[in-house]
């Protein structure tokens, strides 16, 4: 079944127009004839590091019971592979699985690229917290691809310097605005934190933890909601932040940024899970000297985070072995021993809730072994992960805020006007890839 851009909305729209039924005729079990009834090969595309020897495992345990074999490509991960697997798909010859970040799901399955797996991946469900399922089901009743990884958001700083200044950690963002003002009067040349405009993922993030809708869908048209109230308040708190000098506004991940952190100069960074790798090698002088808290809150006592990156497994509609590969898609995700090699192998934060208070995860990262709670609390924060709303054209949106923001942080302009534009070129694509937009 093919949806066009044009004549009708995503997929994912359909399915709510139609209760499901129009997806369930993509790509499902039923083109399988059910069972597999002989020797099935699969090609998975992913640029999980070691994912190869996770997918040994399979095949050489369940895979060989069910006759099932799967081969890892490595590919490019970001926009690279989504390009690619579209024009494999308009060939007609996307492999049967591919990795896939919750924000592109939108884009493949607008392209309908990507199967519903719903019927063919058993009580997944059930291993996932209800945020992190969602961003794989895009608030339909189909099933697009099961979760493999995640970020959820939270507050990184400097224990040793909090306390040399008299810092408490902040638990509400106006909080956080009085702890950078604080800092300022005490260490002027130092800094809480930056905003940077180079990462988009970091804003969506935080947008995210607010309540933000970037997109929503009504009918058979797109509504983009990236300029809502949700976001206007994260950009104007930020804005206003950046404006009279309380927070740095240099972006992140450059040897300027890398300094600031290792000599003390910027003392706190809203991030995620993933973070003790990238501080390992930004700030290396300062190992365990850090401590990790939950991200702080837009109401006192609320428990809400933000993602900040993470990926799914997903199947795809050229492939003629849906079943089989939704069933492999299923274990590599929710299966222990896959979840352990997983996370061994590719330094993965997993998905599953189970797997984040595994073996694997006894332990806190090296860099924070003065935080043995490091995994435990983040197994919390997981949990508390809010809903998103990603769309058919994140990676425009995403686009316009480096350049808008980027501006803005620079010369310590009006935030809201870098969301306006954001929003307006957006909207102005959407339009122009045929995609129906109310206003």
């Amino acid at each position: 079944m093919s949806i066009t851009k044009r004549g009708r909305l995503v997929a994912a729209a359909v399915a709510v127009a139609l209760g499901g039924a129009a997806l369930a005729a993509c790509g499902s079990s039923e083109e399988d004839g059910g069972a597999e009834s002989g020797p099935v090969s699969l090609t998975y595309w992913t640029w999980t590091p070691g994912m190869d020897k996770v997918v040994d495992l399979w095949n050489k345990g369940q895979g060989e019971k069910d006759r099932i074999t799967v081969t890892v490509k490595k590919q490019a991960s970001g926009d690279t592979l989504i390009t690619k697997i579209l024009t494999a798909h308009k060939a007609g010859k996307a492999p049967d699985l591919v990795q896939a970040e919750y924000q592109a799901l939108p884009t493949l399955v607008s392209n309908d690229a990507l199967a519903d797996i719903g019927k063919d991946v058993g009580d997944a469900k059930s291993k996932f917290a209800d945020g992190v399922w969602q961003q794989t089901t895009l608030g339909t009743d189909a099933v697009y691809a099961v979760p493999q990884d995640i970020g959820p958001m939270m507050f990184y700083y400097r224990a040793d310097l909090f306390k040399k200044y008299g810092l408490t950690v902040p638990t509400t963002w106006e909080q956080f605005a009085e702890t950078a003002r604080a800092l300022k009067k005490k260490a002027p040349g130092t800094d809480l934190t930056t905003f940077s405009a180079n990462d988009s993922g970091l804003f969506a993030g935080l947008a995210q933890q607010a309540g933000a809708k970037w997109w929503t869908t009504s009918g058979d048209k797109w509504k983009v909601g990236i300029d809502d109230a949700a976001t206007k308040k994260v950009a104007d708190f930020w804005g206003g932040l950046v404006k009279e000098g309380a927070v740095d506004n240099q972006p992140m991940y450059t040897p300027a940024w890398n300094k600031a952190l290792n000599t003390g100069k910027q003392i706190a960074w809203v991030s995620a899970v993933w973070a003790p790798g990238t501080l390992t090698t930004a700030a290396p002088d300062t190992k365990g000297k850090w401590a990790m808290a939950p991200l702080p809150q837009w109401s006192a006592g609320g428990k809400v985070t933000g993602s900040w990156g993470g990926s799914s497994t997903a199947v795809t509609t050229d492939s003629k072995h849906k079943a089989a590969a939704a069933k492999f898609a299923a274990w590599l995700n929710t299966d222990g021993d896959a979840l352990t090699a997983l996370a061994k192998e590719g330094g993965i934060y997993p998905a599953s809730t189970s797997a984040q208070l595994s073996g694997a995860f006894a332990t806190p990262p090296d860099y924070f072994s003065n935080q043995a709670d490091f995994y435990t609390t983040a197994a919390e924060i997981a949990k508390t992960t809010a809903p998103s709303a990603w769309g058919p054209n994140v990676n425009v949106a995403y686009t316009s805020f480096k350049d808008a923001f980027g501006a803005a942080a620079k010369n310590r302009s009006d935030f809201s006007a870098a969301l306006a534009a954001m929003q307006s070129d957006t909207v102005a694509d959407m339009k122009k890839q045929g995609f129906g937009v109310s206003e």
